[in-house]
């Protein structure tokens, strides 16, 4: 089965974002557990625990429908021993808040060099990062998203993120989100037939399909191997809809959640009917 949601907003808490997303008709959703500008924020209280365990068991969103996302300032591959530092502590915060409220995944961007390291010695600290935190916690999977490769972001290539994945101790706790948006501009030309089912040939391939644990359904501003990372609304950038009526009737793609990210959200439920209106019967 099919689970498509959108990320959500979590604001006055994050037992409001199932509620938001089941607002809209989504059937799977990602939140912020805090602020994502921020490194740091308040402990969940044990009243927002509950709430939001109460309101997901309302709405029938079970763990592998919710796909959390860490703050944008973490770089877990960070050149500096300070910020890197400070990243693995942030990571291990929201790791620690997934589990503080029953999730099984936290969705990430792996980490950067800044033209300070290699891409080698960056994607090292990146698997340390991990490796580091999924000691220290549990029943959370850390679930390393494909980038656009912009500047100097890594995990654009699928060998990249297989190299994350083959450092890491403990596999069955690592796993992929694969943003549509993102393979396109990095390269994978995801937009015809022909290149979908080798984008994903090579996937399974390289990394294999056992480590997928999520998607972000995003179009395109920017054009095939731009390394720009600009989503658009569907249909509306430069990928068009066969790549979304693929995804709709591949079941490689069932059980897990399917995120919208498009910039317009007041579309979100329009989008969300559009897609499951793609499943061929």
């Amino acid at each position: 089965m099919k689970y498509i949601g959108a990320h959500v907003s979590a604001q006055g808490g994050v037992e409001n974002a199932p509620v938001n997303a089941n607002r809209i008709g989504a059937r799977a959703f990602a939140l912020f557990t805090k602020n994502q500008k921020q490194w740091f924020s308040n402990p969940l209280t044990k009243t927002s625990i509950k709430a939001f365990r109460e309101n997901c068991e309302k709405f029938d969103y079970k763990p592998f429908q919710i796909l959390p996302h860490d703050s944008y300032l973490i770089n877990l591959g960070h050149p500096e021993e300070g910020p890197l530092e400070k990243s693995r502590t942030s990571f291990l915060d929201e790791m620690q808040r997934c589990e503080q409220l029953g999730l099984d995944r936290l969705n990430f961007h792996p980490g950067s060099h800044l033209n300070a390291i290699s891409t080698e010695e960056c994607l090292t600290r990146i698997a340390e990062s991990i490796n580091i935190v999924l000691d220290k916690t549990k029943g959370v999977t850390a679930v390393i998203e494909n980038t656009a490769g912009q500047g100097t972001n890594l995990g654009h290539t699928f060998e990249q993120i297989r190299e994350i994945i083959q450092k890491v101790g403990d596999k069955s706790r690592v796993g992929v989100c694969i943003d549509t948006c993102h393979a396109f501009t990095s390269g994978y030309n995801v937009k015809t037939t022909e290149g979908f089912a080798e984008t994903f040939r090579k996937f399974d391939e390289i990394i294999g399909f056992n480590y997928l644990k999520g998607m972000h359904l995003n179009d395109s501003k920017k054009d095939l191997g731009t390394r720009v990372d600009r989503h658009d609304n569907l249909g509306i950038g430069l990928l068009g809809e066969e790549i979304f009526s693929l995804i709709m009737n591949d079941s490689r793609f069932d059980n897990m959640p399917l995120i919208l990210e498009t910039p317009d959200e007041s579309l979100w439920e329009a989008e969300i009917r559009k897609l499951y209106s793609l499943i061929k019967t």
